[in-house]
Protein backbone atom coordinates (compact mmCIF):
# COMPACT_ATOMS: atom_id res chain seq x y z
CA UNK A 1 0.00 0.00 0.00
CA UNK A 2 1.50 3.37 -0.95
CA UNK A 3 1.34 6.17 1.25
CA UNK A 4 -0.83 8.40 -0.17
CA UNK A 5 -3.65 5.13 -0.20
CA UNK A 6 -2.29 4.34 3.52
CA UNK A 7 -2.88 7.76 4.24
CA UNK A 8 -6.08 8.22 2.81
CA UNK A 9 -7.62 4.59 4.43
CA UNK A 10 -6.59 6.13 7.97
CA UNK A 11 -8.00 9.52 7.74
CA UNK A 12 -11.29 7.69 6.50
CA UNK A 13 -11.36 5.59 9.67
CA UNK A 14 -11.19 8.06 11.76
CA UNK A 15 -13.90 10.29 10.30
CA UNK A 16 -15.97 7.04 10.46
CA UNK A 17 -15.06 6.47 14.06
CA UNK A 18 -16.07 9.81 14.98
CA UNK A 19 -19.22 9.61 13.24
CA UNK A 20 -20.00 6.58 14.44
CA UNK A 21 -19.80 7.55 18.19
CA UNK A 22 -21.76 10.92 17.06
CA UNK A 23 -24.50 9.22 15.37
CA UNK A 24 -24.87 6.61 17.56
CA UNK A 25 -25.14 8.35 20.84
CA UNK A 26 -27.57 11.07 18.88
CA UNK A 27 -29.79 7.99 18.15
CA UNK A 28 -29.16 6.45 22.15
CA UNK A 29 -28.27 3.55 20.58
CA UNK A 30 -24.98 4.21 22.77
CA UNK A 31 -25.12 6.41 25.95
CA UNK A 32 -21.55 8.15 26.96
CA UNK A 33 -21.25 9.04 30.71
CA UNK A 34 -19.44 12.11 32.29
CA UNK A 35 -15.55 11.08 32.76
CA UNK A 36 -15.14 13.45 35.60
CA UNK A 37 -11.39 12.53 36.70
CA UNK A 38 -10.42 13.78 32.73
CA UNK A 39 -11.98 17.06 33.22
CA UNK A 40 -14.74 18.99 31.33
CA UNK A 41 -16.75 17.80 28.00
CA UNK A 42 -14.81 14.30 29.04
CA UNK A 43 -16.98 10.96 28.26
CA UNK A 44 -16.69 7.66 28.30
CA UNK A 45 -18.09 4.24 26.68
CA UNK A 46 -17.93 1.18 29.10
CA UNK A 47 -17.86 -2.36 26.97
CA UNK A 48 -17.40 -5.67 28.13
CA UNK A 49 -14.24 -6.87 29.06
CA UNK A 50 -13.20 -3.46 31.14
CA UNK A 51 -12.54 -1.87 27.93
CA UNK A 52 -13.55 1.82 27.66
CA UNK A 53 -13.41 4.33 24.90
CA UNK A 54 -13.01 8.04 25.90
CA UNK A 55 -13.60 10.97 24.55
CA UNK A 56 -14.28 14.27 24.34
CA UNK A 57 -17.20 16.91 23.46
CA UNK A 58 -19.83 19.38 23.12
CA UNK A 59 -23.25 19.21 22.49
CA UNK A 60 -25.55 20.90 19.45
CA UNK A 61 -28.88 21.23 18.36
CA UNK A 62 -31.02 18.33 18.67
CA UNK A 63 -29.00 17.30 21.49
CA UNK A 64 -26.07 16.29 18.65
CA UNK A 65 -22.17 14.79 19.86
CA UNK A 66 -19.96 16.35 18.22
CA UNK A 67 -16.20 15.05 18.87
CA UNK A 68 -13.56 17.29 18.99
CA UNK A 69 -11.17 14.29 18.32
CA UNK A 70 -11.46 10.65 17.55
CA UNK A 71 -12.14 8.62 20.57
CA UNK A 72 -9.27 6.72 22.35
CA UNK A 73 -9.75 2.97 23.50
CA UNK A 74 -7.94 2.01 26.72
CA UNK A 75 -6.61 -0.32 26.40
CA UNK A 76 -4.58 0.23 23.46
CA UNK A 77 -3.95 -2.87 21.69
CA UNK A 78 -3.73 -2.43 18.30
CA UNK A 79 -5.71 -0.03 15.86
CA UNK A 80 -8.37 1.36 17.52
CA UNK A 81 -10.26 2.19 14.07
CA UNK A 82 -14.38 1.93 13.85
CA UNK A 83 -14.20 -1.75 12.87
CA UNK A 84 -12.84 -2.31 16.52
CA UNK A 85 -14.90 0.11 18.21
CA UNK A 86 -18.04 -1.76 16.46
CA UNK A 87 -16.45 -4.93 17.82
CA UNK A 88 -16.39 -3.62 21.28
CA UNK A 89 -19.85 -2.05 20.95
CA UNK A 90 -21.54 -5.47 19.50
CA UNK A 91 -22.65 -6.36 23.09
CA UNK A 92 -24.09 -3.38 24.23
CA UNK A 93 -26.14 -3.37 20.53
CA UNK A 94 -27.04 -6.85 20.92
CA UNK A 95 -25.98 -7.85 17.24
CA UNK A 96 -25.74 -11.72 16.86
CA UNK A 97 -22.94 -12.96 14.59
CA UNK A 98 -24.53 -13.02 11.17
CA UNK A 99 -25.51 -9.04 12.18
CA UNK A 100 -22.24 -8.27 12.95
CA UNK A 101 -20.56 -9.91 9.94
CA UNK A 102 -22.61 -7.61 7.80
CA UNK A 103 -22.07 -4.65 9.78
CA UNK A 104 -18.62 -5.43 9.50
CA UNK A 105 -18.59 -6.05 5.60
CA UNK A 106 -20.87 -2.89 4.94
CA UNK A 107 -18.07 -0.79 7.02
CA UNK A 108 -15.57 -2.13 4.91
CA UNK A 109 -16.87 -1.33 1.70
CA UNK A 110 -17.81 2.31 3.09
CA UNK A 111 -14.32 3.33 4.73
CA UNK A 112 -12.90 1.78 1.00
CA UNK A 113 -15.11 4.31 -1.00
CA UNK A 114 -14.24 7.06 1.70
CA UNK A 115 -10.61 6.34 1.23
CA UNK A 116 -11.15 6.56 -2.86
CA UNK A 117 -12.82 9.82 -2.22
CA UNK A 118 -9.77 11.15 0.26
CA UNK A 119 -7.59 10.49 -2.05
CA UNK A 120 -9.55 12.04 -5.17
CA UNK A 121 -10.15 15.38 -3.01
CA UNK A 122 -10.22 19.13 -4.57
CA UNK A 123 -9.87 21.90 -2.63
CA UNK A 124 -13.23 24.17 -2.47
CA UNK A 125 -12.16 26.34 -5.33
CA UNK A 126 -12.09 23.80 -7.97
CA UNK A 127 -15.59 22.18 -6.28
CA UNK A 128 -17.05 25.13 -6.85
CA UNK A 129 -15.92 25.26 -10.76
CA UNK A 130 -17.23 21.69 -11.11
CA UNK A 131 -20.66 21.23 -13.12
CA UNK A 132 -23.52 19.44 -10.93
CA UNK A 133 -22.99 16.25 -12.34
CA UNK A 134 -19.04 16.57 -11.54
CA UNK A 135 -19.33 17.51 -8.30
CA UNK A 136 -22.14 14.38 -7.26
CA UNK A 137 -18.64 12.32 -7.65
CA UNK A 138 -17.36 14.02 -4.58
CA UNK A 139 -20.58 14.24 -2.31
CA UNK A 140 -19.32 11.88 1.13
CA UNK A 141 -23.12 10.24 1.29
CA UNK A 142 -25.97 10.75 3.97
CA UNK A 143 -24.61 12.55 6.66
CA UNK A 144 -26.63 10.32 9.42
CA UNK A 145 -25.98 6.59 8.28
CA UNK A 146 -22.35 5.11 9.51
CA UNK A 147 -22.85 2.47 6.87
CA UNK A 148 -23.85 4.77 3.54
CA UNK A 149 -21.54 3.19 0.23
CA UNK A 150 -21.82 -0.57 1.20
CA UNK A 151 -23.23 -1.40 -2.21
CA UNK A 152 -23.52 -5.30 -1.22
CA UNK A 153 -23.55 -7.22 -4.05
CA UNK A 154 -20.99 -5.12 -5.85
CA UNK A 155 -17.69 -6.27 -6.54
CA UNK A 156 -14.30 -4.11 -6.42
CA UNK A 157 -14.38 -4.00 -10.51
CA UNK A 158 -18.22 -3.41 -10.32
CA UNK A 159 -17.25 -0.13 -7.79
CA UNK A 160 -14.68 0.87 -9.77
CA UNK A 161 -16.91 1.03 -13.06
CA UNK A 162 -20.11 1.86 -11.35
CA UNK A 163 -20.07 3.67 -7.72
CA UNK A 164 -20.59 7.75 -8.50
CA UNK A 165 -17.43 8.73 -6.59
CA UNK A 166 -15.19 7.39 -9.39
CA UNK A 167 -17.32 9.43 -11.95
CA UNK A 168 -17.03 6.64 -14.78
CA UNK A 169 -18.82 6.44 -18.34
CA UNK A 170 -21.36 3.56 -18.20
CA UNK A 171 -23.71 2.38 -21.09
CA UNK A 172 -26.48 1.29 -20.63
CA UNK A 173 -27.75 -2.06 -22.15
CA UNK A 174 -31.39 -1.82 -24.01
CA UNK A 175 -33.43 -4.72 -24.26
CA UNK A 176 -36.96 -5.18 -25.80
CA UNK A 177 -39.63 -6.66 -23.52
CA UNK A 178 -42.82 -8.52 -24.19
CA UNK A 179 -46.33 -6.87 -23.29
CA UNK A 180 -47.23 -10.00 -21.64
CA UNK A 181 -44.26 -8.96 -18.89
CA UNK A 182 -44.11 -5.22 -19.49
CA UNK A 183 -46.41 -2.02 -19.26
CA UNK A 184 -45.25 1.43 -20.82
CA UNK A 185 -46.76 4.38 -18.90
CA UNK A 186 -45.83 8.22 -19.97
CA UNK A 187 -47.53 11.43 -18.68
CA UNK A 188 -49.97 12.73 -20.97
CA UNK A 189 -48.47 13.39 -24.50
CA UNK A 190 -45.51 11.16 -24.28
CA UNK A 191 -46.05 8.15 -25.57
CA UNK A 192 -43.32 5.01 -26.46
CA UNK A 193 -42.63 5.80 -29.80
CA UNK A 194 -42.02 9.63 -29.09
CA UNK A 195 -39.84 8.60 -26.19
CA UNK A 196 -37.41 6.49 -28.11
CA UNK A 197 -37.25 9.02 -30.66
CA UNK A 198 -36.03 11.58 -28.03
CA UNK A 199 -33.67 9.19 -26.15
CA UNK A 200 -32.20 7.17 -29.14
CA UNK A 201 -30.33 8.79 -32.06
CA UNK A 202 -31.84 7.68 -35.65
CA UNK A 203 -29.31 5.28 -36.51
CA UNK A 204 -29.48 3.68 -32.92
CA UNK A 205 -33.33 2.81 -33.08
CA UNK A 206 -32.90 1.57 -36.75
CA UNK A 207 -30.20 -0.82 -35.10
CA UNK A 208 -32.06 -1.66 -32.53
CA UNK A 209 -35.15 -2.73 -34.52
CA UNK A 210 -33.27 -4.77 -36.57
CA UNK A 211 -32.27 -7.09 -33.92
CA UNK A 212 -35.54 -7.05 -32.73
CA UNK A 213 -37.17 -8.10 -36.03
CA UNK A 214 -34.17 -11.11 -36.46
CA UNK A 215 -34.91 -12.21 -32.81
CA UNK A 216 -38.50 -12.73 -33.36
CA UNK A 217 -38.52 -14.00 -37.24
CA UNK A 218 -38.88 -17.54 -36.66
CA UNK A 219 -40.49 -17.53 -33.09
CA UNK A 220 -44.24 -16.98 -31.75
CA UNK A 221 -43.88 -13.27 -31.08
CA UNK A 222 -44.09 -10.11 -33.09
CA UNK A 223 -41.60 -6.77 -32.81
CA UNK A 224 -44.42 -4.28 -32.54
CA UNK A 225 -45.50 -6.41 -29.46
CA UNK A 226 -42.50 -5.90 -27.51
CA UNK A 227 -41.62 -2.68 -25.18
CA UNK A 228 -37.70 -1.05 -25.46
CA UNK A 229 -36.08 -0.25 -21.75
CA UNK A 230 -32.51 0.18 -21.11
CA UNK A 231 -31.12 -1.64 -18.31
CA UNK A 232 -28.02 -1.33 -16.50
CA UNK A 233 -24.75 -3.44 -17.18
CA UNK A 234 -24.47 -4.98 -13.81
CA UNK A 235 -28.44 -5.40 -13.65
CA UNK A 236 -28.23 -7.42 -16.59
CA UNK A 237 -25.29 -9.87 -16.03
CA UNK A 238 -26.59 -10.00 -12.18
CA UNK A 239 -30.36 -10.14 -12.64
CA UNK A 240 -31.71 -10.64 -15.98
CA UNK A 241 -29.11 -13.36 -17.64
CA UNK A 242 -29.89 -15.46 -14.13
CA UNK A 243 -33.81 -14.64 -12.88
CA UNK A 244 -35.46 -13.95 -16.57
CA UNK A 245 -33.37 -16.73 -18.09
CA UNK A 246 -36.67 -19.05 -19.22
CA UNK A 247 -37.58 -15.34 -20.76
CA UNK A 248 -34.59 -14.93 -22.77
CA UNK A 249 -34.73 -18.76 -23.61
CA UNK A 250 -38.52 -17.86 -24.51
CA UNK A 251 -37.84 -14.88 -26.81
CA UNK A 252 -39.91 -12.56 -24.50
CA UNK A 253 -37.05 -10.96 -23.47
CA UNK A 254 -34.45 -9.45 -26.11
CA UNK A 255 -30.86 -8.39 -25.74
CA UNK A 256 -31.06 -5.47 -28.10
CA UNK A 257 -27.73 -3.86 -27.72
CA UNK A 258 -25.41 -1.26 -26.18
CA UNK A 259 -25.99 2.45 -26.49
CA UNK A 260 -23.60 4.36 -27.55
CA UNK A 261 -24.35 7.20 -24.80
CA UNK A 262 -22.58 7.76 -21.83
CA UNK A 263 -23.92 8.19 -18.57
CA UNK A 264 -22.87 8.94 -14.85
CA UNK A 265 -24.32 7.62 -12.16
CA UNK A 266 -25.67 10.07 -9.46
CA UNK A 267 -25.30 9.42 -5.67
CA UNK A 268 -28.51 7.08 -5.78
CA UNK A 269 -26.30 4.67 -7.56
CA UNK A 270 -28.98 3.78 -10.06
CA UNK A 271 -30.12 6.95 -11.61
CA UNK A 272 -27.59 7.97 -14.47
CA UNK A 273 -27.45 11.18 -16.48
CA UNK A 274 -26.33 11.40 -19.76
CA UNK A 275 -23.53 13.20 -20.73
CA UNK A 276 -23.16 13.31 -24.57
CA UNK A 277 -26.88 14.65 -24.61
CA UNK A 278 -27.35 16.24 -21.19
CA UNK A 279 -30.74 17.51 -22.50
CA UNK A 280 -32.20 13.71 -22.38
CA UNK A 281 -33.77 12.55 -19.38
CA UNK A 282 -31.82 10.81 -16.37
CA UNK A 283 -32.63 7.26 -16.44
CA UNK A 284 -33.36 5.22 -12.94
CA UNK A 285 -32.99 1.17 -13.21
CA UNK A 286 -32.95 -1.31 -10.64
CA UNK A 287 -29.52 -2.53 -9.30
CA UNK A 288 -29.49 -6.00 -7.71
CA UNK A 289 -27.60 -4.39 -4.47
CA UNK A 290 -28.16 -3.55 -0.68
CA UNK A 291 -27.15 0.04 0.36
CA UNK A 292 -28.42 2.20 2.89
CA UNK A 293 -31.65 0.21 4.34
CA UNK A 294 -32.77 -1.39 1.09
CA UNK A 295 -32.09 -3.15 -1.73
CA UNK A 296 -32.40 -0.96 -4.52
CA UNK A 297 -34.47 -2.70 -7.00
CA UNK A 298 -38.06 -0.63 -8.99
CA UNK A 299 -41.43 -2.13 -7.46
CA UNK A 300 -43.66 -2.75 -10.52
CA UNK A 301 -46.42 -0.46 -9.51
CA UNK A 302 -45.08 2.54 -8.19
CA UNK A 303 -42.92 2.48 -10.84
CA UNK A 304 -45.89 2.08 -13.63
CA UNK A 305 -47.76 5.15 -11.91
CA UNK A 306 -44.66 7.44 -11.37
CA UNK A 307 -45.70 9.52 -14.55
CA UNK A 308 -49.68 9.78 -13.15
CA UNK A 309 -47.77 11.17 -10.07
CA UNK A 310 -45.32 13.41 -11.75
CA UNK A 311 -48.40 14.75 -13.87
CA UNK A 312 -50.41 15.59 -11.02
CA UNK A 313 -47.72 17.38 -9.17
CA UNK A 314 -47.13 19.46 -12.53
CA UNK A 315 -50.84 20.20 -12.86
CA UNK A 316 -50.51 21.84 -9.00
CA UNK A 317 -47.72 23.55 -10.09
CA UNK A 318 -48.76 25.08 -13.12
CA UNK A 319 -52.55 26.07 -11.37
CA UNK A 320 -50.72 28.14 -8.89
CA UNK A 321 -49.31 31.19 -9.68
CA UNK A 322 -46.93 31.40 -6.28
CA UNK A 323 -46.06 27.78 -7.63
CA UNK A 324 -45.01 29.10 -11.03
CA UNK A 325 -44.57 32.72 -11.57
CA UNK A 326 -43.48 33.57 -7.95
CA UNK A 327 -41.09 30.92 -6.64
CA UNK A 328 -38.56 29.01 -8.80
CA UNK A 329 -39.55 25.61 -7.81
CA UNK A 330 -39.05 22.66 -10.11
CA UNK A 331 -40.90 19.29 -9.50
CA UNK A 332 -38.42 16.74 -11.70
CA UNK A 333 -41.32 14.82 -13.12
CA UNK A 334 -40.50 11.33 -13.72
CA UNK A 335 -42.67 11.26 -17.22
CA UNK A 336 -42.22 7.76 -18.27
CA UNK A 337 -41.77 4.39 -17.14
CA UNK A 338 -41.73 0.60 -17.94
CA UNK A 339 -42.32 -1.73 -15.04
CA UNK A 340 -41.95 -5.28 -15.54
CA UNK A 341 -43.13 -8.48 -13.74
CA UNK A 342 -41.86 -11.55 -13.01
CA UNK A 343 -44.73 -13.99 -13.00
CA UNK A 344 -42.58 -16.76 -11.00
CA UNK A 345 -41.93 -14.52 -8.20
CA UNK A 346 -45.11 -13.13 -8.23
CA UNK A 347 -46.64 -15.76 -7.36
CA UNK A 348 -44.45 -16.36 -4.74
CA UNK A 349 -46.12 -13.26 -2.04
CA UNK A 350 -43.81 -13.74 0.73
CA UNK A 351 -40.70 -14.02 -1.11
CA UNK A 352 -37.94 -11.46 -0.03
CA UNK A 353 -39.03 -7.87 -1.41
CA UNK A 354 -36.06 -7.46 -4.33
CA UNK A 355 -37.68 -10.49 -5.88
CA UNK A 356 -41.06 -8.31 -6.59
CA UNK A 357 -38.90 -5.11 -7.83
CA UNK A 358 -36.53 -6.99 -10.02
CA UNK A 359 -36.63 -5.38 -13.55
CA UNK A 360 -38.21 -2.00 -14.92
CA UNK A 361 -37.20 1.86 -15.95
CA UNK A 362 -38.04 5.17 -15.19
CA UNK A 363 -36.86 8.79 -16.99
CA UNK A 364 -37.01 11.69 -15.11
CA UNK A 365 -36.66 15.46 -16.55
CA UNK A 366 -32.79 16.39 -16.23
CA UNK A 367 -31.21 19.02 -14.40
CA UNK A 368 -29.52 21.04 -17.36
CA UNK A 369 -33.19 21.41 -19.17
CA UNK A 370 -33.39 24.44 -16.29
CA UNK A 371 -30.39 25.63 -16.49
CA UNK A 372 -28.90 28.80 -18.53
CA UNK A 373 -28.19 32.28 -18.62
CA UNK A 374 -25.61 31.17 -16.34
CA UNK A 375 -27.69 29.41 -14.01
CA UNK A 376 -25.89 26.72 -11.88
CA UNK A 377 -26.95 23.61 -10.23
CA UNK A 378 -25.70 21.96 -6.92
CA UNK A 379 -27.20 19.12 -4.93
CA UNK A 380 -28.11 20.62 -0.61
CA UNK A 381 -26.13 17.54 0.20
CA UNK A 382 -22.99 19.03 -1.74
CA UNK A 383 -23.44 22.67 0.74
CA UNK A 384 -22.07 19.90 3.29
CA UNK A 385 -18.47 19.33 1.48
CA UNK A 386 -15.37 20.55 2.65
CA UNK A 387 -12.59 20.97 0.34
CA UNK A 388 -9.10 19.12 0.26
CA UNK A 389 -7.57 22.82 1.44
CA UNK A 390 -9.78 22.59 4.50
CA UNK A 391 -12.30 25.54 2.76
CA UNK A 392 -15.54 24.87 2.95
CA UNK A 393 -17.53 25.12 -0.68
CA UNK A 394 -20.32 27.05 1.30
CA UNK A 395 -17.41 29.59 2.32
CA UNK A 396 -16.16 29.68 -1.32
CA UNK A 397 -19.79 30.21 -2.73
CA UNK A 398 -20.58 32.85 -0.53
CA UNK A 399 -17.30 34.56 -1.44
CA UNK A 400 -18.39 34.32 -5.08
CA UNK A 401 -21.05 36.59 -4.75
CA UNK A 402 -19.78 38.93 -2.90
CA UNK A 403 -22.59 39.03 0.13
CA UNK A 404 -22.26 39.22 3.64
CA UNK A 405 -23.02 35.26 4.81
CA UNK A 406 -25.93 36.15 6.45
CA UNK A 407 -27.22 37.29 3.80
CA UNK A 408 -26.35 34.45 1.06
CA UNK A 409 -28.37 31.82 4.06
CA UNK A 410 -31.20 34.52 3.55
CA UNK A 411 -31.12 33.34 -0.08
CA UNK A 412 -30.50 29.61 0.31
CA UNK A 413 -33.48 29.65 2.68
CA UNK A 414 -35.55 32.10 0.80
CA UNK A 415 -35.52 29.86 -2.04
CA UNK A 416 -35.40 26.02 -0.32
CA UNK A 417 -38.19 26.39 1.67
CA UNK A 418 -41.31 28.37 0.62
CA UNK A 419 -42.30 26.00 -2.12
CA UNK A 420 -41.92 23.35 0.02
CA UNK A 421 -44.21 24.71 2.69
CA UNK A 422 -47.06 25.51 -0.03
CA UNK A 423 -46.87 21.85 -0.93
CA UNK A 424 -47.08 20.48 3.23
CA UNK A 425 -49.63 23.43 3.92
CA UNK A 426 -51.82 24.31 0.83
CA UNK A 427 -51.86 20.76 -0.41
CA UNK A 428 -50.55 17.81 1.66
CA UNK A 429 -47.68 16.96 0.39
CA UNK A 430 -44.88 16.02 1.38
CA UNK A 431 -41.50 15.29 -0.41
CA UNK A 432 -38.75 13.71 0.53
CA UNK A 433 -35.98 16.36 0.30
CA UNK A 434 -32.70 15.37 1.42
CA UNK A 435 -29.79 16.33 0.30
CA UNK A 436 -29.51 14.31 -2.64
CA UNK A 437 -33.23 14.50 -4.00
CA UNK A 438 -32.88 18.53 -3.24
CA UNK A 439 -30.94 20.35 -6.03
CA UNK A 440 -30.47 24.09 -5.62
CA UNK A 441 -29.90 26.54 -8.26
CA UNK A 442 -28.54 29.68 -8.56
CA UNK A 443 -27.00 32.41 -10.36
CA UNK A 444 -24.23 33.87 -12.19
CA UNK A 445 -23.13 34.93 -8.96
CA UNK A 446 -23.54 31.76 -6.95
CA UNK A 447 -26.33 32.88 -5.33
CA UNK A 448 -29.52 30.64 -4.57
CA UNK A 449 -32.57 31.03 -6.55
CA UNK A 450 -34.46 28.28 -6.46
CA UNK A 451 -35.13 24.18 -5.99
CA UNK A 452 -35.73 21.41 -8.10
CA UNK A 453 -36.90 18.19 -5.91
CA UNK A 454 -36.63 14.58 -6.93
CA UNK A 455 -37.88 10.91 -6.52
CA UNK A 456 -41.71 10.54 -6.51
CA UNK A 457 -43.24 7.08 -7.29
CA UNK A 458 -42.23 6.09 -3.50
CA UNK A 459 -41.33 8.99 -2.23
CA UNK A 460 -44.33 11.34 -2.05
CA UNK A 461 -46.74 11.22 1.05
CA UNK A 462 -50.15 12.82 1.36
CA UNK A 463 -52.32 13.21 4.22
CA UNK A 464 -55.25 10.87 5.18
CA UNK A 465 -58.26 10.62 3.58
CA UNK A 466 -60.19 12.20 0.36
CA UNK A 467 -59.33 16.47 0.48
CA UNK A 468 -60.59 18.60 -2.17
CA UNK A 469 -56.78 19.25 -2.97
CA UNK A 470 -56.89 15.58 -4.26
CA UNK A 471 -59.39 15.34 -6.03
CA UNK A 472 -57.58 15.47 -9.50
CA UNK A 473 -55.35 13.11 -8.33
CA UNK A 474 -55.07 9.88 -10.95
CA UNK A 475 -56.36 6.54 -9.69
CA UNK A 476 -53.03 5.05 -10.24
CA UNK A 477 -51.45 7.03 -7.94
CA UNK A 478 -53.90 7.35 -5.23
CA UNK A 479 -53.05 3.32 -4.76
CA UNK A 480 -49.20 3.66 -4.39
CA UNK A 481 -48.94 7.09 -2.19
CA UNK A 482 -48.72 6.88 1.34
CA UNK A 483 -51.40 8.67 3.74
CA UNK A 484 -49.56 9.80 6.89
CA UNK A 485 -51.11 12.62 9.71
CA UNK A 486 -50.33 15.96 9.55
CA UNK A 487 -47.41 15.56 12.18
CA UNK A 488 -45.83 12.82 10.40
CA UNK A 489 -45.87 14.33 7.06
CA UNK A 490 -44.19 17.23 8.35
CA UNK A 491 -41.18 14.75 8.88
CA UNK A 492 -40.58 15.65 5.15
CA UNK A 493 -39.54 19.33 7.20
CA UNK A 494 -37.98 18.04 10.60
CA UNK A 495 -35.81 15.20 9.45
CA UNK A 496 -35.08 14.97 6.16
CA UNK A 497 -34.24 18.66 6.19
CA UNK A 498 -33.68 20.04 9.69
CA UNK A 499 -32.23 17.40 11.44
CA UNK A 500 -30.89 15.25 8.60
CA UNK A 501 -28.87 18.38 6.84
CA UNK A 502 -29.06 21.39 8.90
CA UNK A 503 -28.18 19.79 11.86
CA UNK A 504 -24.61 19.48 9.80
CA UNK A 505 -25.28 22.38 7.68
CA UNK A 506 -25.70 24.94 10.98
CA UNK A 507 -22.19 24.16 12.66
CA UNK A 508 -20.39 24.28 9.42
CA UNK A 509 -22.26 28.07 8.56
CA UNK A 510 -21.22 28.43 12.21
CA UNK A 511 -17.53 27.50 11.44
CA UNK A 512 -16.80 28.26 8.35
CA UNK A 513 -19.10 31.55 7.90
CA UNK A 514 -19.27 32.85 10.74
CA UNK A 515 -23.22 33.00 11.52
CA UNK A 516 -23.66 31.59 14.57
CA UNK A 517 -26.32 28.34 15.27
CA UNK A 518 -29.10 30.94 16.95
CA UNK A 519 -28.70 33.16 13.70
CA UNK A 520 -28.96 30.59 11.15
CA UNK A 521 -31.96 29.13 13.05
CA UNK A 522 -33.70 32.95 13.34
CA UNK A 523 -33.34 32.73 9.45
CA UNK A 524 -35.10 30.07 9.15
CA UNK A 525 -37.86 30.55 11.67
CA UNK A 526 -38.62 33.89 9.85
CA UNK A 527 -38.22 32.34 6.84
CA UNK A 528 -41.49 29.99 8.04
CA UNK A 529 -43.29 32.98 9.38
CA UNK A 530 -42.84 35.18 6.56
CA UNK A 531 -44.80 32.10 4.83
CA UNK A 532 -47.24 31.77 7.55
CA UNK A 533 -47.44 35.65 6.72
CA UNK A 534 -48.43 35.23 3.06
CA UNK A 535 -50.71 32.69 3.79
CA UNK A 536 -53.23 33.41 6.48
CA UNK A 537 -56.02 31.31 5.21
CA UNK A 538 -53.85 28.62 5.66
CA UNK A 539 -53.55 29.18 9.83
CA UNK A 540 -55.70 26.60 10.64
CA UNK A 541 -53.06 24.23 9.23
CA UNK A 542 -49.81 25.45 10.81
CA UNK A 543 -50.38 24.00 14.61
CA UNK A 544 -51.12 20.58 12.95
CA UNK A 545 -48.01 20.18 11.05
CA UNK A 546 -45.66 21.24 14.29
CA UNK A 547 -42.54 22.89 12.13
CA UNK A 548 -42.15 25.01 15.38
CA UNK A 549 -43.86 22.66 17.85
CA UNK A 550 -41.69 22.82 21.06
CA UNK A 551 -39.71 18.98 20.37
CA UNK A 552 -40.74 16.31 17.76
CA UNK A 553 -39.97 12.36 17.15
CA UNK A 554 -36.01 11.22 16.33
CA UNK A 555 -35.64 9.64 13.06
CA UNK A 556 -32.98 7.10 14.09
CA UNK A 557 -31.76 5.80 10.75
CA UNK A 558 -28.93 3.49 12.06
CA UNK A 559 -31.40 2.16 14.51
CA UNK A 560 -33.72 1.29 11.53
CA UNK A 561 -30.55 -0.27 9.75
CA UNK A 562 -28.68 -2.08 12.39
CA UNK A 563 -31.71 -3.17 14.68
CA UNK A 564 -34.67 -2.75 12.92
CA UNK A 565 -34.08 -5.31 10.63
CA UNK A 566 -32.10 -3.93 7.91
CA UNK A 567 -30.50 -6.75 7.29
CA UNK A 568 -33.21 -9.27 7.46
CA UNK A 569 -34.10 -11.48 4.20
CA UNK A 570 -38.17 -10.24 4.53
CA UNK A 571 -40.71 -9.91 2.13
CA UNK A 572 -42.12 -6.46 3.62
CA UNK A 573 -39.87 -3.12 1.62
CA UNK A 574 -39.68 -0.20 4.00
CA UNK A 575 -42.94 1.32 2.98
CA UNK A 576 -43.45 2.38 7.42
CA UNK A 577 -42.80 5.70 8.41
CA UNK A 578 -39.15 5.80 9.53
CA UNK A 579 -38.03 4.27 12.89
CA UNK A 580 -37.83 6.57 15.79
CA UNK A 581 -36.62 6.36 19.39
CA UNK A 582 -37.19 9.22 21.93
CA UNK A 583 -38.36 13.05 20.91
CA UNK A 584 -35.80 16.09 20.43
CA UNK A 585 -35.85 19.75 21.12
CA UNK A 586 -36.55 21.50 17.85
CA UNK A 587 -34.51 24.84 17.49
CA UNK A 588 -37.44 26.50 15.72
CA UNK A 589 -39.57 26.34 18.70
CA UNK A 590 -37.11 29.42 20.65
CA UNK A 591 -35.36 30.84 17.86
CA UNK A 592 -35.20 34.37 17.41
CA UNK A 593 -33.14 36.90 15.68
CA UNK A 594 -31.14 39.59 16.54
CA UNK A 595 -30.98 42.36 14.13
CA UNK A 596 -27.17 43.12 14.99
CA UNK A 597 -26.10 39.71 14.75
Amino acid sequence: MNPATRDAWAEAGRRLLVKAVEEFAYEELLTPEPDAESGPDAYRLDFAGGVRWTFRATRGTFGTWRLAAPPVRHPADGEAGPERFLLDARGVLGWDGPTTAEVLRELTATRRADAGSLARALPAAALADLDHLALEAHQDGHPCMLLNKGRLGFSASDSAAYAPETAEAVHLIWAAVHSSLAAYSGVPGLDAETLLKEELDDDVRDRFAAALETACADGPYRAADFIWMPVHPFHWDEAVETLFAQYLAEGRIVRLGQSPDRYRPLQSIRTLANLDHPHRRNVKVPLLIRNTLVWRGLSTAPTHAAPDVSAWLHALRAADPYLSEELRFHPLGEVAAVSVGHPLYESVEDAPYRYHELLGAVWREPVDALLGDGTRARTMASLLKVGSNGRALATELVSRSGLPAREWLEAFFSALLPGLLHHLYRYGVAFCPHGENTVVLYDAADLPVGIAVKDFAEDVNLLPGDRPEYANLPERADRVLLRWPAHELAHSLLSAVFAGHFRFFAPLAAEHLGVPEDVFWGLVRREIERYHARFPELADRFDGYGLLAPEFDRVALNREQLLGGGFHDRAERDEGFDVVHGRVANPLATATLNEEK
